[in-house]
């Protein structure tokens, strides 16, 4: 409701630039600028905070096709990285995987294998057909939210100790 008013208001003051100004170019810039203030000072809906753990991780509660699981986030990740306790708790086809790809953990050298998650969500941001990979039973002890989830979102940043995730609106 809210954001319908909003847009109302900004085709509003628009036409009315148009109007006054009688000018198409200066109409842009003057909604342009309305639209730079609306996005400055309306929070958004699709927003989460996560605090740093003692051990200065970021660790949150996501869940993957409705399963709540426990991840990390890691900007070194280039994709998410999935447990093999994990995939099987949140119902993956493990029986399809191939474990054909290289990949290095702080642990060492391993195998991991393909696959899209249908939906994964942090709070009040979901995505939906993540790549992720998931790793042999035993290989990894930690669930990594790495880069094929942060990518999708507008940004992310850490103030002090505390990690703001945004979606798109």
């Amino acid at each position: 409701m809210n954001r319908a008013l909003l847009v109302l208001l900004l085709m509003a003051v628009t036409v009315g630039t148009v109007v006054a100004y009688k000018d198409p170019e200066t109409a842009a810039r003057a909604s342009d600028s309305v639209s730079a203030m609306f996005r400055k000072h309306t929070p958004s809906a699709r927003a989460v905070q996560i605090g740093r753990g003692q051990g200065g991780e970021f660790t949150l509660q996501a869940k993957i096709n409705g399963v709540a699981v426990p991840m990390v986030i890691d900007t070194g990740a280039t994709s998410v990285v999935l447990t093999y306790e994990t995939a099987k708790a949140a119902g993956l086809p493990l029986e399809l995987l191939d474990y054909n790809v290289d990949l290095e953990t702080a642990g060492g050298h391993t195998k991991a294998a393909r696959l899209t998650l249908d939906r994964l969500a942090i709070g009040n941001l979901v995505e939906r057909s993540i790549p992720a990979l998931v790793v042999p039973h035993g290989q990894m002890k930690t669930n990594l939210l790495g880069m094929t989830f942060l990518d999708r979102l507008e940004s992310w940043e850490v103030r002090a100790d505390h990690l703001m995730l945004r979606g798109y609106p």
